[in-house]
């Protein structure tokens, strides 16, 4: 009777225990992982992974302080990735964001609280990288100086139905890096401008340069204050006379080389046209001979 109810009382507990391992299997939903921030002159973008088998995930965001929030557009989402430029709208506020990971929409589940990886505190204004800004070149008519027009990175961000550029949102917190040098030289030379038109002077006269240009903001951390360079450009290659290319001593050498071969083929020709004249002048003094009387 003891071994009955023994084997009753185990056969219930396993059962008990496996629908507590199946309930809890049900209920698992893995945390997301590499959570970070992709943001470029204000289009800021949360990503993560991986991409989810049976849940999806919520991105609750807020000013530090501040209620949390959502976005209709990631909630119960199986995509990696929640672009919230649109909702971080005072960008020199700090923000937070969680990735929550829950059932699939539809689905019910008796957890509480559901698992969560929380990214690093954001601020735009501090945090979104600069991209490369574009210029032109302009070189002034007594060619010593030339002149940068830089273009201000667009934003997404809009303001009166217009783009904001980042000058429009760093205002005078915003400058440009500007490095340069010869064309094939390796020394380079480095200034700073508040403006978008830098201008280059005590150039040397019909020197070809190159420019590097990338924006430089003096109030970030160190690590943060300069934004990507742009490709190098270069000033236009200038056409020059041979005089204006090359020394007088080399254009005087080369001429007096050029002499040299010319009066040597002229001798050349001579000396053949001599040779070749004895010669026929032989052969016909021969037949002349074979053809007399005796």
């Amino acid at each position: 009777m003891m071994d009955v109810r023994t084997s009753v009382h185990f056969g219930v507990s396993l059962l008990s225990v496996l629908f507590t391992i199946g309930a809890s299997g049900e209920d698992y939903f893995p945390e997301a992982q590499n959570v970070k921030w992709v943001s470029n002159n204000f289009k800021t973008i949360l990503t993560w992974g991986p991409e989810p088998t049976n849940y999806t995930y919520t991105v609750e965001f807020s000013e530090v302080g501040k209620d949390r929030r959502r976005t209709p557009y990631c909630i119960r989402s199986s995509g990696t990735e929640c672009d919230l430029t649109n909702e971080l709208r005072n960008l020199e506020e700090t923000y937070s964001a969680d990735v929550l990971s829950e059932p699939l929409p539809g689905v019910n589940s008796d957890l509480v609280e559901f698992p969560f990886t929380r990214a690093e505190r954001f601020c735009p204004y501090k945090d979104t990288q600069i991209g490369a800004p574009r210029f032109n070149i302009k070189q002034s008519e007594d060619k010593t100086k030339m002149t940068l027009h830089i273009q201000d990175p667009l934003t997404p961000i809009y303001k009166d139905d217009q783009l904001l550029t980042i000058r429009d949102i760093f205002k005078n917190d915003l400058k440009y890096n500007v490095v340069y040098n010869k064309a094939g030289s390796t020394g380079k030379k480095e200034t700073m401008s508040d403006l978008r038109d830098v201008e280059l002077t005590n150039l040397d006269k019909g020197e070809r340069y190159c420019f590097m240009v990338a924006a430089y903001i003096p109030s970030r951390s160190v690590e943060k204050r300069l934004g990507d360079w742009s490709k190098p450009q270069c000033s236009p290659r200038e056409s020059k006379t041979i005089f204006e290319e090359f020394p007088f001593g080399v254009i005087a050498g080369a001429i007096g080389i050029m002499l040299v071969m010319l009066i040597i083929l002229i001798t050349l020709t001579v000396v053949c046209c001599k040779r070749l004249c004895c010669k026929n002048n032989t052969t016909v003094d021969k037949e002349n001979l074979q053809l007399s009387p005796v």
